[in-house]
C-alpha cells in the first residue's frame, strides 16, 4: 500500500507540476479523480498558501505557482 501511495504521489505531482497556471480547485479536482481511480481512500487535499505548506507533502502547484495543494493521509 505505500508503494502505491509513493507512486501516485509522484505520478500526480509530476502532473500538477506540467499544470501549474491551472486553477487551483480545478486541478485539486483532476488530482483527486486521479487518486481515486487508483484507489487511494482516506486522504485529503488541501489549498494552501506556499509559505503555509510546512511538513505537508505538496502533490500539486496552482495559479502561476502562488499556491501549493498538499496530500494527507487521513
Amino acid at each position: 500500500m505505500k508503494k502505491l501511495v509513493m507512486a501516485t504521489a509522484m505520478v500526480v505531482a509530476a502532473f500538477s507540476q506540467a499544470h501549474a497556471a491551472k486553477p487551483c480547485e480545478e486541478l485539486k479536482t483532476e488530482i483527486a479523480a486521479k487518486l481515486d481511480a487508483k484507489g487511494v481512500t482516506g486522504y485529503t487535499l488541501e489549498i494552501v498558501e506556499n509559505d503555509k505548506v510546512g511538513e505537508a507533502k505538496v502533490v500539486g502547484s496552482c495559479e502561476a505557482g502562488t499556491k501549493k495543494i498538499t496530500y494527507r493521509r487521513e
